[in-house]
């Protein structure tokens, strides 16, 4: 399965660093959808993604329009992460796209993703449970633990399971 993350907008360049490094280590795809909140050569963007970026597979899109003409979600396995949203991140079943691709849309920090998006795709949107009393998990944290949930459900496909050090 290749799993496709797509930043849609993001702010704040620690946490597109942060969310480039697990892309890297796991062989997600990172999409990210301009405008940026900073410059691609942003030196806390490259500090937090350390010496991965060489090894990070990425696209660049001019506009979320520009992204869903090319990657239209009637015709992919792609999921709208909100805390707005229906159903827990946790209820689909990644395994029956194992042949396939699966794409996660993430939000901009201080708004998520399009109100009127979420409401066009209301059936595939999923939230991470939390506390009612708090707002949501930082961005980069939110990627992690979907992408290690697709991950744990395919069996952790193409990655080592066991430390080298200690076997």
């Amino acid at each position: 399965m290749k799993i496709n993350i797509v930043m849609v907008e993001p702010e704040i360049p620690q946490n597109t660093g942060n969310i480039a490094r697990t892309c890297a280590i796991t062989g997600a795809k990172l999409h990210l959808v301009y405008p940026l909140g900073f410059k691609i050569d942003d030196k806390y963007l490259k500090r937090a993604g350390l010496d991965y970026w060489d090894k990070l597979d990425i696209e660049q899109h001019d506009s979320l329009q520009k992204f869903l003409e090319k990657y239209k979600p009637e015709e992919n396995n792609m999921y709208f992460a909100t805390t707005k949203a229906q159903h827990c991140y946790t209820d689909i079943n990644y395994c029956t796209f194992k042949d396939d691709e699966v794409f996660i849309l993430f939000g901009k920090e201080t708004k998520g993703l399009p109100e009127e998006l979420l409401q066009k795709y209301i059936d595939k949107t999923i939230r991470i449970p939390m506390r009612p009393v708090l707002r949501s998990l930082n961005l980069s944290n939110s990627v992690c633990v979907i992408t290690f949930e697709i991950l744990r459900q395919i069996g952790f496909e193409g990655l080592e399971g066991k430390s080298k050090y200690f076997s």
